[in-house]
């Protein structure tokens, strides 16, 4: 590969939550109908000529794990699907963010789409590991972020994170 696409592309709906330590997206290739192999190698080709050292799916398969091998790029994956349990999968999941974004990793995070469940997964991280001081500060700083408006199962996981 040649010039511009030698760098790949920018997954869509791409956010820095903290600037150089953690970002957001929707799935690389994109979701459902929508997903394209070639997307998604270009996609992953940008992330790792960006220096993201790890990519956390959050998806409820284990789509695209075999992909973020294929092209060198370290992978952890935290099943989340609409049926999982918000109090068994955010602690751990937040432990690994706070290890990971307190050393040298570049971390993007993305489930299928970036919704209100991922949306409120990132911000309950913010008032979780303490960044930010209230719910409310917490939900405003990512819809800020995401230039989008989170709805009611993004603020759930938000009270959620605030009692773990």
């Amino acid at each position: 590969m040649r010039g511009k696409w030698a760098a790949g592309i920018e997954p869509r709906n791409f956010a820095w939550v903290i600037k150089d330590k953690l970002a957001v997206s929707e799935r690389p290739g994109g979701y459902a109908r929508n997903h394209r192999k070639v997307r998604r190698q270009e996609e992953i080709i940008w992330l790792r000529e960006q220096g993201f050292t790890r990519i956390v799916s959050l998806l409820a398969s284990p789509h695209n794990l075999h992909a973020y091998d294929e092209l060198g790029v370290q992978w952890s994956h935290f099943p989340f699907g609409p049926q999982a349990e918000a109090r068994e999968v955010l602690p751990d999941l937040y432990k690994s963010l706070r290890t990971w974004t307190n050393g040298d990793e570049r971390i993007l995070l993305h489930m299928e789409e970036l919704g209100d469940r991922l949306m409120g997964v990132v911000a309950g991280y913010l008032l979780w590991a303490k960044l930010l001081q209230s719910g409310p500060q917490a939900i405003t700083a990512v819809e800020q972020l995401v230039h989008r408006q989170m709805g009611p199962a993004g603020r759930e996981l938000v009270a959620v994170a605030a009692a773990l």
